[in-house]
């Protein structure tokens, strides 16, 4: 069992995953997962470090770091 964390954002569905000291983005279609970008969650705002910490995902800080990380995504082509 992994500690995946899912949101809903904008209409689509995004997961979270801890990895070692970094954080996974990716977008789940389907049963599948494209893993967008690696994160430092030191880059994150403190109340998104701590709705990542605590499982909250309806943490208005989580989700628009959230966004922020993949409008840059699609900016950059990915």
């Amino acid at each position: 069992m992994t500690d995946d964390m899912t949101i809903q954002l904008d209409g689509e569905e995004y997961v979270l995953r801890k990895e070692g000291a970094g954080l996974k983005v990716g977008s789940r279609t389907g049963g599948d997962v494209t893993w967008l970008d690696d994160v430092d969650p030191s880059v994150l705002p403190e109340e998104a470090r701590q709705a990542l910490d605590s499982g909250d995902t309806g943490n208005q800080a989580l989700t628009t770091a959230l966004r922020g990380i993949v409008e840059a995504e699609v900016k950059r082509g990915g």
